[in-house]
């Protein structure tokens, strides 16, 4: 994805030490794959550019562009730049209408199934409540196969091929094996997801991976800061549970066994509250979303009723916020000021250029953001919080779903010529 492709990474890098006969396939898969992110990060350029971005011969790149237009990844067409006199210039950009990456979230009160095509367009949606860790894996994992197998038919009869398919899950996952190996919002451990779907679903299915769901949301908030000068963020998933996903020099940090970005479980919280996880005191107790709505209403108030899609409850609680209700008011402050001691603690070790904060925070979260800001700034130990810009997302809670898309179309970039 994006986050492994820094513009002071050479966009040929071929393996170290000169060619051998025998990785003349490897090289021209690596080329190819070269001048598809080229054209990815970049926009639109001429078959000059492309060599200039590449260092190779021109006569090179013509047949490495004729082959990704075979491919159906990419063509050319005149464009005329605003401004330009005489015959407009010929510029290769992304085709790739007829391929598609699939990002399927298994949230804590929904499923969500999205489909993307290579240049980002969007080529399937579906999302349906439902209480998943009432419901039991089981029956989720049911629930979700339907979901895909619709997904599948609808991509086959627009013509269109997945490439693969990425489940993203609001845990610990073991990415070798397709397994959830800890998911305490859910209330499952050990589940192997991928395998257990896979047997759900009928006929030809893409390549299906596993990824972290703050993970995958960071991937897509990398994806829309592309071309800009942000390289180390930190995006923070909130629903139920709390969760990052942490980008630093422009890579995606995992950890050594998949735990980095569990921030929801730092022990911040001064009351102690109970955790899903089992422990006391942790951030997601402090500033997840049932944490503000049982600040905000008693536990028979209708925005606590999950088989409510999680926007028509914070539109409630916002309309609550508009009409002046004092609790909520008092809620929504509690939740910004521990919001901003959790993110201060993250810019004091991580020291980001950006925090985003997504999933219900995008609904609700500007009623919160200049408190919060103002928490950052003050606890942050460097000055003007290191430089450290607290933002809110526009993705909601689509960010993990499409992330997961971005990820399943990798493939396509890595090894173009595999489609």
């Amino acid at each position: 994805m994006k986050a492994d492709q820094r513009a002071a990474t050479p966009p040929n890098a071929a393996p170290s030490g000169p060619a051998q006969p025998r990785d003349r396939r490897a090289v021209r898969r690596a080329n190819l794959g070269a001048v598809l992110r080229i054209l990815r990060d970049t926009g639109p350029r001429s078959r000059a550019q492309l060599a200039g971005d590449t260092g190779l011969p021109k006569p090179t790149v013509t047949t490495l562009v004729a082959e990704l237009v075979s491919l159906g990844l990419a063509a050319e067409g005149p464009v005329r730049r605003e401004g330009a006199v005489g015959r407009p210039g010929t510029l290769v950009h992304l085709d790739g209408r007829a391929v598609c990456g699939i990002g399927v979230e298994i949230s804590t009160s929904y499923v969500h199934v999205l489909a993307l095509g290579l240049t980002g367009d969007l080529a399937y949606e579906r999302r349906g409540a439902i209480d998943v860790a009432r419901t039991g894996a089981d029956a989720v994992l049911d629930h979700v196969a339907r979901t895909v197998q619709d997904c599948l038919a609808a991509l086959e009869r627009d013509g269109r091929r997945p490439t693969g398919l990425t489940l993203a899950v609001p845990g610990v996952v073991d990415r070798t094996s397709g397994a959830v190996a800890y998911a305490p919002a859910l209330g499952w451990r050990d589940v192997p997801v991928a395998a257990e779907l896979l047997a759900r679903l009928t006929g030809e299915v893409p390549r299906l991976t596993v990824e972290n769901d703050a993970k995958a949301g960071a991937m897509a908030e990398y994806v829309r800061v592309q071309g800009g000068d942000v390289h180390d963020m930190v995006c923070i998933t909130g629903e139920r549970g709390i969760g990052a996903g942490i980008i630093s020099d422009g890579r995606l940090l995992r950890g050594r066994a998949g735990f980095a970005g569990e921030v929801g479980h730092m022990p911040l919280g001064s009351e102690r509250r109970t955790c899903v996880c089992g422990r006391r005191g942790c951030w997601e107790t402090m500033v997840g979303l049932d944490a503000l709505l049982r600040l905000a209403a008693d536990g028979d108030d209708g925005i606590h009723d999950t088989d409510v899609e999680p926007e028509a409850r914070l539109a409630e609680l916002r309309r609550r916020a508009e009409g002046g209700d004092p609790r909520t008011l008092e809620a929504l402050d509690r939740v910004a000021d521990d919001l901003g001691l959790g993110i201060a603690v993250l810019a004091d070790v991580l020291n980001p250029g950006v925090v985003v904060l997504g999933g219900y925070f995008t609904h609700i979260g500007d009623l919160m953001i200049d408190r919060v800001r103002g928490v950052v700034r003050d606890r942050v130990m460097a000055p003007d919080a290191g430089g450290c810009a607290v933002v809110l997302s526009t993705l909601g809670f689509t960010a993990a779903a499409r992330g997961g898309a971005y990820l399943a179309l990798d493939a396509v970039y890595r090894e173009p010529g595999a489609v």
